[in-house]
């Protein structure tokens, strides 16, 4: 089987939900030894070095950023190069060039699996004229996929109520996140325990919502982010970086440290109310913290309604003060067998592999 992972910044080792699913795409067919000659494209603008291979699976780099409006022009380029390298089984991660799937559809023998994240066009980041693409490029991959995957099954219903359309239902993995021992340099000055918000600073993750909350509260709160990328984000933080109990902590990408901050929280805060199954939560669930999380139906879903949740920085509030550390610590423990049970990327990747093969 030739086959194809299309759509994410690359691998190895970049930041993001599909490069993280991609690594471990590749790495599952490079462990079990799958019959495949895969291939992975990449964006040469986020690799200084550029090795070919990795893993086993051949890289293919585009000169082009793989997000932002060159993700159409990016994603579009890497199709049609596969189909000339003879690629017969397309991963196709997202829709922003999906545009092209129809022509894609008659060229004899392909199967194009598109997962098309979460419901892009609606994220506040994405109004006006890219919402009204990414929502047209939505139902183009949904009508000309031969399979579409959705990684939650609040998307997987809206594709149906939507188009009528079923899906294949595979979520993320989060355990990579325990490959790392833990690092404790540079953390000195966190508590050895506190309630953790760990995100992208965007609107829609309702980080002001958490801040909110705990301003009112004695209760620590470390909050890891990009918080200088955005005006949203340097506003929340001049207003509550002098707040005793409230640690503003700009982003960490290096996988021990991550590990280390994570080991410590007692609560884990999960603000998103947009996408589909959210890689930081699952990736959180492994630790067997308890989840305080936004109650949306992809957050519910997610943890099989048995985490607590919240609409307003007073239901924050409100939770924080009214857990008990038996509850914590049972919350904890449903979280951790959940994702021991369905969060895994041994699963998710022979779901994969098992989707391009049939």
């Amino acid at each position: 089987m030739k086959a194809a992972i299309l759509g994410t910044v690359g691998v190895p080792g970049t930041y993001g939900g599909f490069e993280t699913l991609a690594e471990n795409l590749v790495k599952y067919q490079d462990e079990k030894a799958l019959d495949v000659d895969l291939s992975v494209y990449c964006s040469s603008k986020a690799f200084e070095v550029q090795p070919d291979e990795f893993r086993g699976a051949s890289l293919r780099y585009v000169n082009l950023d793989a997000n932002g409006i060159q993700s159409i022009p990016y994603d579009i380029v890497s199709l049609f190069d596969a189909i000339m390298r003879g690629r017969k089984r397309l991963l196709l991660l997202g829709v922003s060039g999906a545009i092209v799937l129809p022509l894609l559809r008659l060229v004899p023998g392909l199967k194009i699996v598109t997962n098309v994240d979460g419901i892009e066009w609606k994220r506040e980041k994405w109004r006006g004229l890219a919402g009204v693409y990414l929502h047209f490029a939505e139902w183009v991959a949904v009508r000309a996929s031969h399979t579409v995957v959705a990684d939650n099954q609040a998307i997987a219903d809206y594709i149906k109520n939507a188009y009528g359309c079923d899906t294949e239902m595979i979520p993320y993995g989060g355990d990579h996140v325990l490959d790392h021992e833990p690092d404790e340099a540079g953390l000195e000055d966190l508590p050895d325990s506190y309630a953790l918000g760990l995100c992208r600073i965007e609107p829609e993750n309702n980080i002001d919502m958490i801040l909110e909350a705990f301003a009112a509260l004695d209760y620590p709160l470390v909050f890891v982010g990009n918080w200088d990328r955005s005006e949203y984000g340097r506003n929340l933080k001049t207003r509550y970086a002098g707040h005793p109990n409230i640690i503003i902590h700009d982003p960490v990408y290096e996988s021990g440290r991550l590990r280390a901050i994570r080991n410590r929280a007692d609560l884990y805060l999960h603000g998103h109310s947009a996408g589909g199954t959210n890689p930081a939560l699952v990736e959180m669930m492994h630790f067997g913290v308890a989840v305080l999380a936004h109650g949306c139906d992809f957050n519910r879903q997610t943890t099989e309604g048995k985490a607590l949740y919240f609409s307003e920085a007073d239901d924050i509030r409100k939770a924080v003060e009214a857990l008990a550390d038996e509850a914590r610590t049972k919350i904890g423990e449903e979280m951790l067998e959940i994702a021991r049970r369905r969060y895994t990327w041994n699963r998710i990747a022979e779901s994969y592999f098992a989707l391009l093969e049939n």
